[in-house]
């Protein structure tokens, strides 16, 4: 699993998180009081019902681990003088939003309704855990060119283009978006007034990085002939009409110890990571004094803990339908 799609998992747990606790807070379980949230022809439904059966149901005990895990976290921080500066935090979040399409990362977390205060201590957290098993990551040359022998197909990129574009749906209306481009108009305004892509209208028309085979044939064809910077005829496909811009090309690049070298060591951190944060956290708990109260969760820190701790969360959010210039697989 990449490392953005374990960041997403973490984040989505967050979200749980805060929506079930915004159910519990001041609950008085299955004790009445709370008032109505909503009626139903009349009839009210209560929020301590509602509090009572998010509190049974089968995430409160998945977010009771989460909430305790963050605190051990914390506390592991502070008993250590761990401190993860903002520049940091926005460092790692610049790296993850990066490895996806402009404005996907943020679309991602808008459908999960986080903020970026979750995002960023989400990413703290991260950030403590790395550090606390850095000691034991240990990555040699050799380590690195035997990755590199092995995954040429992943590590090699092909030929690449950065464009972005302005769909409509009729030649009148891509005839009329050309020609007040050629008088001097802004292209992001005219995609936001104009384009019928919902994911990229509001990015200004940007695509990001593609390679070929990601496209329709018609607007592939146009952006690996197209001169750069230069609005280009309409292009029809089979989604509308397309005004394209081509704003960047990358040659396919063949991976080496010299171009790669930082990359593949990254990669093989993330796998040691993968086996020790888990074993930290376990330890954590293993060292914590955990008293359930409630005994609903008691089964979720059973004494002793269990051997084995996956990391936090499942199911991260689904990602945004592909923008329209993007061919369906």
């Amino acid at each position: 699993m990449s490392k953005p799609s374990r960041l997403l998992i973490g984040l989505s747990t967050v979200a749980l998180s805060l929506s079930v606790l915004a159910g519990c807070n001041g609950s008085s379980g299955s004790s009445g009081g709370g008032g109505a949230i909503a009626t139903v022809n009349g009839e009210d439904v209560s929020k301590s019902e509602l509090d009572t059966k998010l509190e049974n149901g089968a995430g409160a005990r998945q977010v009771l681990t989460t909430l305790v895990q963050g605190m051990l976290i914390d506390q592991y921080a502070k008993d250590n003088n761990i401190q993860i500066s903002d520049a940091a935090i926005q460092k790692k979040e610049d790296d993850i939003k990066s490895k996806y399409p402009a404005g996907q990362f943020d679309q991602i977390l808008k459908a999960q309704n986080l903020t970026e205060k979750d995002v960023k201590d989400i990413l703290r957290q991260q950030l403590v855990l790395e550090q606390a098993v850095s000691s034991q990551i240990h990555i040699s040359d050799k380590d690195i060119q035997d990755y590199l022998a092995k995954n040429h197909a992943t590590l090699d990129k092909p030929e690449q283009v950065r464009a972005k574009h302005i769909l409509v749906a009729d030649q009148k209306t891509a005839d009329a978006v050309e020609a007040q481009l050629k008088a001097g108009a802004k292209f992001e305004d005219l995609a936001k007034k104009y384009s019928t892509d919902p994911a990229s209208k509001d990015k200004g028309g940007e695509l990001g990085f593609f390679q070929k085979g990601q496209m329709v044939p018609q607007f592939e064809a146009a952006a690996w002939k197209q001169p750069l910077n230069v609005v280009g005829p309409p292009v029809k496909s089979p989604f509308g009409y397309h005004i394209i811009v081509v704003e960047e090309r990358k040659p396919a690049t063949v991976a080496t110890m010299g171009n790669s070298k930082e990359q593949i060591a990254d990669a093989l951190k993330q796998q040691q990571e993968q086996t020790l944060i888990p074993q930290f956290l376990q330890t954590l708990r293993a060292k914590a004094k955990i008293v359930v109260l409630d005994p609903r969760f008691q089964a979720a820190f059973p004494s002793p803990a269990p051997g084995a701790a996956g990391a936090a969360g499942a199911g991260a959010g689904a990602a945004p339908a592909a923008s329209p210039a993007a061919k369906a697989t």
